[in-house]
């Protein structure tokens, strides 16, 4: 079977989420690019009442969601709660410790993490953190799909 048959397409998935207030209305937002496939997609959706972790998460879980076949994905965020899961191997200490912290409390937004921890055992996944509101082209427009997810619903 040739190289190109069996290789899995490249994605990269930059992703924003946030409230206001904190908790709060919220909103997210995220971009797939697909250069193989010559495609780019967005997406974005609001929360009534949720915090921006959740939304951060959600961001990401939706993406993740839209792919039919296993990929390489590149996840670009500016959340550090959600890069460094990945990174520094939170996710994997909070599963083995039944979900519970380093200090023994339960994990705040469990239900999203088993969520994503599912999507994410179907590809390669890197995580990548990007410093927010410092002129990152995709991360501000994932920042600006949020807050029109959020605004479009009547909240500021």
């Amino acid at each position: 079977m040739p190289e190109s048959a069996t290789k899995r397409p490249k994605v990269t998935i930059f992703s924003d989420g946030g409230c206001k207030p904190n908790p709060g209305p919220g909103g997210w937002g995220a971009i797939l690019r697909c250069p193989d496939k010559k495609m780019e997609k967005e997406l974005s959706g609001y929360e009534p009442n949720t915090t921006n972790n959740r939304m951060e998460l959600t961001a990401v879980t939706r993406a993740l969601q839209e792919l039919k076949t296993a990929c390489e994905v590149t996840v670009v965020t500016d959340s550090e709660y959600l890069a460094n899961a990945f990174t520094q191997g939170w996710l994997a200490k909070w599963k083995k410790n039944g979900w519970k912290t380093a200090g023994r409390e339960p994990v705040k937004n469990k239900d999203l993490w088993v969520a994503l921890d599912e999507l994410i055992s179907k590809h390669e996944v890197v995580w990548s953190w990007t410093r927010g509101h410092s002129g990152h082209p995709e991360n501000e427009r994932c920042d600006e799909l949020a807050t029109l997810a959020r605004e479009s619903q009547g909240r500021g």
